[in-house]
């Protein structure tokens, strides 16, 4: 009898260990995230996704253990300080773990979907086709990507390079109506911190200019990881794009021997210096041409990349000055090109009034033409601009 009852405790055991036992562990931009996974949030899911299919899964998925994996995700974004954009990165990785999305799309993006939820931002699913869209509440402005409005809410589509080269027409897409309670609060594109990534996954690469009679050498530290993490990120406004710092890594090998470099020179002259260097240490070349479509890189992703454009150039540029020198700035857009034009204690050259401060021209993109600080392109002076981004020190 006691051999029994032992054998049957043993069993319950075994049971209840195994429900708990799996640990997801994954790489996370140089940290390893464990995520345990009872067997209660493994639901399956084998049909068309509709308002009662979504229904039904979310339901078994809610009724099963999953609040240890959003507080240890939680926990994770609060100690490492991720913004709304990486965070998302780490839902993905953390939905890839759980269900692959090479073995079913649906049940992948519907459990990016309920982690997101759970995690407190309001994220909405559509469909139409046998396409599952996956949507998420932002109030910023963000381009060339799908969204639609409900109850004056923005809803920006996250997923919408899963589907690339499909015509997406937004009226034919049904909303799905299954409404996650904990989903409230709105995402931000705002990237203001990159991840700490480990020093031996960065590379040196050796970046060179002229200056003058001088040829200068730089060998900075980068990662292809930051790629990784921009790879999908749309076009935001360029508040927040010129905003996204450098990695820890890549900022202390480029800004102090910039610095060194620029000791002893005058202020216009240590900007020169850099506008020169973002202009001529790079390859040229449009986003169209390079990548097929309209991209915005980081500073950091511009040092990485082998080809950038004016928009590119624009924001390292901007990111140098500001690190550097701490000098008021605007970006000025014309309707094929944009610049920056730098607030020194006297004006030269071409000289933009904005809000009554006068700013310089400095051009960051080669051109035709070797233009000093003060020049604008010949074709610009009459052409219409706008100021697209203000910045102030301080502010």
């Amino acid at each position: 009898m006691k051999n029994r009852l032992y054998i049957v405790l043993l069993l319950m055991l075994s049971g209840i260990c195994n429900s708990y036992a799996e640990q997801l562990s994954f790489d996370f931009f140089g940290n390893t995230v464990t995520i345990p996974v009872n067997q209660s949030v493994k639901v399956p899911f084998a049909d068309s996704p509709t308002d009662k299919t979504i229904d039904a899964f979310y339901n078994k998925l809610n009724a099963g253990e999953y609040q240890p994996i959003i507080k240890e995700l939680l926990a994770f974004k609060e100690q490492h300080q991720l913004n709304d954009w990486i965070y998302y990165q780490l839902i993905r990785k953390t939905a890839q773990q759980i269900a692959p999305k090479a073995d079913n799309y649906y049940r992948y993006t519907l459990y990016k979907w309920f982690l997101l939820n759970k995690s407190g931002y309001d994220a909405t699913l559509t469909t139409a086709n046998g396409l599952l869209c996956f949507y998420v509440r932002s109030d910023e402005m963000v381009y060339d990507i799908p969204y639609y409005m409900r109850d004056n809410k923005q809803y920006v589509c996250l997923n919408i390079h899963d589907y690339a080269g499909t015509t997406y027409d937004n009226n034919a897409f049904e909303k799905i109506n299954v409404v996650i309670p904990e989903g409230r609060n709105t995402f931000s594109y705002k990237v203001t911190q990159l991840p700490d990534f480990t020093p031996d996954d960065y590379i040196t690469k050796d970046i060179r200019f002229d200056y003058g009679n001088e040829a200068y050498h730089f060998k900075v530290r980068l990662n292809k990881e930051v790629s990784a993490i921009f790879k999908n990120y749309p076009v935001v406004d360029y508040a927040s794009y010129f905003n996204i710092p450098m990695s820890r890594e890549t900022y202390s090998s480029l800004i102090p021997v910039l610095q060194k470099n620029i000791e002893g020179l005058n202020q216009k002259r240590g900007v020169d210096f850099l506008m020169r260097f973002t202009r001529n240490a790079f390859l040229y070349e449009t986003d169209s041409q390079a990548y097929g479509r309209e991209k915005r890189f980081s500073p950091e992703q511009t040092l990485l990349n082998t080809y950038s454009d004016c928009d590119d150039r624009a924001a390292l540029f901007f990111y140098l000055v500001k690190e550097i020198y701490h000098l008021p700035m605007i970006a000025l857009l014309y309707p094929t090109h944009i610049t920056i034009a730098v607030k020194f204690d006297k004006p030269v050259g071409n000289i933009i009034t904005y809000n009554g401060h006068q700013y310089s021209v400095c051009e960051p993109t080669p051109q035709p033409e070797d233009l000093r600080i003060g020049q604008l392109l010949p074709e610009l002076k009459k052409a219409h601009y706008e100021v697209a981004y203000a910045y102030e020190p301080g502010k």
